[in-house]
């Protein structure tokens, strides 16, 4: 055989960069699994359960039977008619109580305000601005708990009919059932591609698994979020940071209760029609949110548990200064004990940096 030295023909067969060999193998294994989902593990909650690490334990919080959205699955933009649904005129989700007891848990308060992003003097005006709301179909959130003085996260699908308070953005903020605050999933976990541990519900399917997304920036916070009754026969709206004595009449189901047409796909955008459009997971605050009337009371309390901070870092679901809009009131305010007064260098109060 005749061994070719040319300069030339060496030339002709150049080496393939290692990144790009990489990047080849990480195209091809994202075909059947999503190149950096591979792993990820969500666990499942079903209603009525506190799931791992509780701040607290809540009982009559959720909803055994709630009438499930036609179109499921995707990311939903947070205001979207009938993401949520709700028993008009009642709430079962106490946020007074929520605040009693973190105020007297000084050291949960702080890991639980670490991971709103807020300081701890700002956890009952926070609170306040929240909505409570039940699930339509099942969540995808990171659910943050403690355990052992520190706070836990981990991915967590939360079945239908589960009670949680939204921000003014529309995003899960609080598991009303066990008071763990959360946030929003990470972006690299894929809920087709995901492992799943936890007891399954009937009807529980990969591609219904819906995740939320903030309502655009530029629309500001919501002003009525458009809910649905458990049944799934009337639509009715709820204020923000309301809890259920300032709902309205009720009214006709709203567009997106029509059923999908058999046969075609739930596409993984919001039902504005448009991908979902990001936007702030914290909420901005404004001067005009009533406080929440008084809801169930605690069933028990187990003792410190876990709750981790998220690996994207502290600050996900926070407040900024409120501004001060138009004929609003003065912000409902529940007196901090002495231990807990912001600012003081080393103590719960002290504001998050």
């Amino acid at each position: 055989m005749v061994e070719n030295h040319s300069r030339m023909a060496r030339r002709r067969i150049p080496a393939r960069p290692a990144a790009l060999s990489l990047a080849v193998l990480c195209a091809a294994a994202g075909v059947l699994t999503g190149c950096g989902d591979a792993g990820a593990t969500i666990t499942r909650l079903t209603v009525g359960t506190p799931g791992p690490d509780p701040y607290r334990l809540v009982s009559n919080t959720d909803e055994l039977k709630v009438a499930g959205r036609p179109r499921k699955g995707g990311t939903r933009e947070g205001d979207s008619p009938g993401l949520y649904g709700g028993t008009r005129r009642a709430s079962s989700c106490d946020q007074r109580k929520l605040v009693e007891f973190l105020q007297a848990n000084p050291a949960k308060a702080q890991a639980w305000a670490r991971v709103q992003g807020i300081p701890v003097g700002e956890i009952a005006r926070y609170v306040s601005r929240l909505t409570p709301v039940l699930l339509r179909a099942d969540t995808l959130v990171t659910n943050h708990g403690y355990r052992d003085g520190r706070a836990t996260s981990e991915a967590a699908v939360l079945q239908a009919g589960m009670g949680v308070l939204v921000n003014g953005f529309g995003v899960p903020a609080v598991k009303c059932n066990c008071g763990n605050p959360l946030t929003r999933p990470e972006k690299e976990i894929s809920t087709r591609g995901a492992s799943y541990t936890g007891r399954s519900w009937p009807g529980f399917t990969k591609k219904n698994v819906t995740k939320v997304s903030p309502r655009a920036s530029w629309k500001g916070t919501i002003g009525t979020f458009v809910l649905v009754d458990p049944e799934g026969t009337i639509g009715f709206e709820r204020p923000r940071a309301t809890d259920g004595e300032s709902d309205g009449p009720p009214e006709p189901l709203p567009p997106t209760e029509a059923p999908v047409t058999a046969g075609s796909p739930t596409p993984d955008i919001s039902d504005s029609g448009s991908p979902g459009t990001g936007g702030p997971t914290d909420e901005p605050g404004d001067s005009s949110s009533p406080t929440p009337s008084a809801g169930p009371t605690d069933s028990g309390e187990p003792t410190d548990g876990p709750t981790d901070v998220p690996s994207g870092g502290e600050g996900t679901g926070g407040e900024s200064s409120p501004p001060t809009e138009p004929g609003g009131g003065a912000d409902p305010v529940v007196s901090m004990p002495p231990s807990e007064t912001p600012g003081t260098p080393g103590l719960p109060g002290t504001p998050v940096t």
